[in-house]
């Protein structure tokens, strides 16, 4: 059987090589995305009168509050805040996951600029 066109016996070096690169690779994103989802995030809004902490994985740790920003005639204020305090550590986690996808991918995008 000629040796052009199949691959008698396993892949070749090469495709191999890529194949152990690729599970490595993998590998490392899966320590990455381990290692970020216990990461904290915190945000503040109002000019500090609300925190939030969120972690990497999305999980909301924390909420402090001002007593200054309790207004019992404004709660709706103190939820505003609260919203934009989350959602400002909501987008430092994301901020922070695109990061660690891009070190990995060599900024390529998702699959290294397969088109997937």
């Amino acid at each position: 059987m000629s040796k052009r066109g199949g691959f008698p016996g396993g892949m070749p070096g090469n495709m191999n090589n890529l194949m152990k690169q690729a599970q490595r690779m993998q590998r490392q994103m899966e320590e990455n995305q381990k290692e970020l989802e216990t990461k904290e995030f915190t945000a503040k809004a109002g000019g500090g009168a609300v925190e939030a902490t969120v972690t990497g994985g999305k999980e909301l740790k924390a909420i402090k509050i001002s007593p200054e920003a309790v207004d019992p005639d404004d709660v709706e204020m103190l939820q505003d805040l609260i919203v934009a305090a989350v959602n400002e550590a909501m987008g430092e986690a994301d901020k922070a996951n695109a990061e660690v996808l891009g070190k990995m991918t060599g900024g390529l995008g998702g699959f290294g600029g397969l088109g997937f």
